[in-house]
């Protein structure tokens, strides 16, 4: 009756790949929720057909919003930068507001952990073919990200911004940590579709939301987006 991937097992190799693709985890400072970043991550990929992060394809769902080059770390580390730069600029100006930094990077690195799942092929192939037996599909990536959070243990102000960050938020109070991811989200795909980054099959959702796409410059450079490691925290997180 299943048809699923076979469940791999965690190791450092593959923590050591997170580490490597999503290189802001270092941002955060407690030691406990840096490792539990890596191991959700770990736990993903190794319940999917995917071997790494930079092995997923940069769309915000399957088949829809497919950025034109990069993966979906490039998204992700994206997010996770604008989310940062929003509390940052909040905690500057208001030094008395009360923003978990370390929740809103983690957050912004772990908000689409559940997509190993929902766009793992071999389950694709499984519910395009009879969507009538678990849907299609059976879960979205915010829902079984919250499975993944749960299984290793991230503390629930993470795991909400897993839920929370696309619509299926709408149905709660998002937290303040939650608010700043999903706007960070949110921004993110609506610059890369003004910015005429995703495929054009992608435009009538931009025409429906009054996005209109730029034409690009020349010279389209090709592969990942972010190829140097972030100027903040170097250093190996699993100490």
């Amino acid at each position: 009756m299943s048809s699923a991937p076979a469940r791999r097992p965690i190791t450092d190799e593959l923590r050591q790949s997170v580490i490597e693709d999503l290189p802001e985890v270092t941002w955060i400072t407690n030691a406990d929720l840096r490792a539990k970043v890596v191991e959700a991550w770990a736990y993903a990929l190794a319940e999917s057909s995917f071997s790494r992060i930079t092995d997923l394809p940069p769309e915000g769902n399957p088949g829809t919003f497919l950025v034109q080059r990069g993966t979906q770390a490039d998204h992700l580390r994206g997010v996770t930068r604008i989310a940062t730069s929003i509390a940052d600029e909040f905690l500057s100006a208001y030094p008395e507001a009360d923003i978990d930094r370390d929740v809103v990077v983690a957050g912004g690195l772990v908000h689409d952990v559940g997509k190993p799942y929902e766009f793992d092929p071999v389950r694709r192939a499984k519910w395009t073919a009879d969507p009538s037996r678990a849907g299609l599909p059976a879960l979205r990536h915010p829902v079984y990200g919250i499975h993944v959070g749960m299984s290793v243990g991230l503390p629930e102000e993470v795991t909400h911004i897993v839920l929370s960050h696309s619509f299926e938020g709408d149905f709660l109070t998002r937290s303040l940590e939650g608010i700043i991811v999903h706007r960070a989200d949110s921004l993110w795909w609506a610059v890369a579709g003004s910015a005429g980054l995703l495929d054009p099959r992608s435009n009538s959702i931009l025409d429906s939301r009054k996005i209109a796409p730029r034409a690009l410059k020349n010279n389209l450079p090709k592969g990942s987006v972010h190829t140097r490691l972030p100027e903040v925290g170097k250093k190996a997180i699993l100490d």
